[in-house]
């Protein structure tokens, strides 16, 4: 029997987020709770039936269960390209531009590996999404912590990074609309962000996935939108939230054609790309016109108003989001994130997401995600104020 001993890299990575979350729901489940899961962001939603039909009909042809190209169809990036010129008035050439991935979080867990070394430096957002500082860790590069917090407008206050921690940076992570706290970021701070790379020689990633679900008639913007920024930066986005697709794992990367192909040069070298398949459905969803997917943020803008209106009862805390579907809610005094996330599991059956899983900064918050029917949260509220 040979000793199986774990790389360091893996040894020394924390339980991952929603991997402990399944846990405590599964236990749950095991003991005949009545669940209300709004823990992670999976929406609950179907994705839209033409978007179904596509998939149908393009499995069906023999031509597209060969190897796809590395970088995904020309036609797939081309529907990329069109959809940023429609949705942003951002114009990206689909031949170098933009690459097809196995979902956002392959790309993010993949682009430190393509420029950072040993000992280099990524600014990583906390309270934020796990993948940032695990993929650095994978890397060998070194996680700097950038704290985002309620004081400073969830933004990360970049003259507050010292100067040699700047010198030494390769690559900053930043997300807006954000998760886990749902904030926007402002047009001047994107603009500060462009100038801060460019003096520093530092590649930007956003994390742009949230965009699509949007609140009050509040359009986000894209980061490309702002001049200077494909000079110095990529923009990662999924189809998982915008067209309910988290289960077919595609999105893409666009931006900068320098860091493009460096990510390319990772993908191709571990994995062969995404089903051509789901890349032709992909091309229907980028090409579903605005009047399809309103309804969907509808739904949403009635879930979140029925949880903060409930949570404004119980006297909860929180920030009325204008975008992404999530709740970010201060914990009453007596709790942490993690006492309380467990104090409404045992009382209620009701699954947050404790806010120090996303990040120290994240201490004293957890996470809603309005990934319930209307009813069920007008439940979990009801089971919430029972106990408090």
């Amino acid at each position: 029997m040979i000793e199986v001993r774990l790389a360091d890299r893996v040894r020394n990575l924390p339980p991952y987020l929603f991997a402990t979350i399944d846990k405590m729901k599964q236990e749950s489940l095991s003991k005949g709770v009545d669940l209300i899961d709004l823990s992670i962001g999976d929406p609950d939603i179907p994705t839209p039936s033409h978007i179904i039909d596509s998939l149908k009909k393009a499995s069906e042809d023999k031509e597209n269960h060969r190897y796809p190209s590395y970088e995904g169809m020309y036609a797939f990036r081309e529907a990329v390209a069109n959809w940023y010129k429609r949705r942003f008035g951002v114009s990206l050439d689909p031949k170098n531009e933009v690459l097809s991935l196995i979902g956002s979080k392959e790309g993010i867990g993949h682009i430190p590996l393509a420029f950072v070394n040993p000992g280099d430096v990524v600014l990583v957002p906390s309270p934020g999404y796990p993948v940032y500082p695990v993929s650095t860790i994978f890397a060998g590069g070194e996680v700097f912590i950038m704290p985002i917090v309620e004081s400073n407008d969830y933004l990360p206050d970049l003259e507050a990074i010292p100067e040699d921690i700047r010198n030494r940076a390769k690559m900053m992570f930043v997300n807006y609309p954000n998760n886990p706290t749902s904030a926007l970021a402002p047009d001047e701070f994107f603009v500060r962000l462009i100038d801060f790379a460019n003096n520093h020689n530092i590649i930007i990633c956003h994390d742009c996935a949230y965009s699509e679900i949007f609140f009050d008639g509040v359009r986000p913007k894209s980061f490309l939108q702002y001049d200077g920024a494909k000079e110095v930066g990529i923009e990662f986005h999924s189809l998982s939230k915008t067209y309910n697709m988290t289960g077919w794992r595609i999105g893409f990367a666009v931006g900068n054609k320098d860091v493009i192909f460096g990510l390319g040069k990772i993908k191709t070298n571990i994995d062969s790309g995404v089903f051509q398949a789901i890349q032709i459905a992909g091309i229907t969803a980028l090409n579903t016109p605005d009047v399809v997917l309103a309804p969907i943020r509808d739904v949403y803008q009635q879930r979140r108003d029925a949880l903060c209106d409930g949570l404004d009862e119980i006297g909860l805390k929180h920030i009325r989001p204008k975008a992404t579907f999530y709740v970010w809610v201060k914990v009453p005094d007596g709790f942490d994130s993690t006492t309380f996330t467990a104090h409404i599991l045992e009382r209620c059956g009701v699954l947050c997401t404790p806010g120090v899983g996303f990040g120290a900064p994240g201490e004293g918050y957890v996470r809603f995600a309005l990934t319930q029917s209307i009813e069920r949260i007008k439940e979990a509220i009801k089971r919430i104020k029972g106990v408090f």
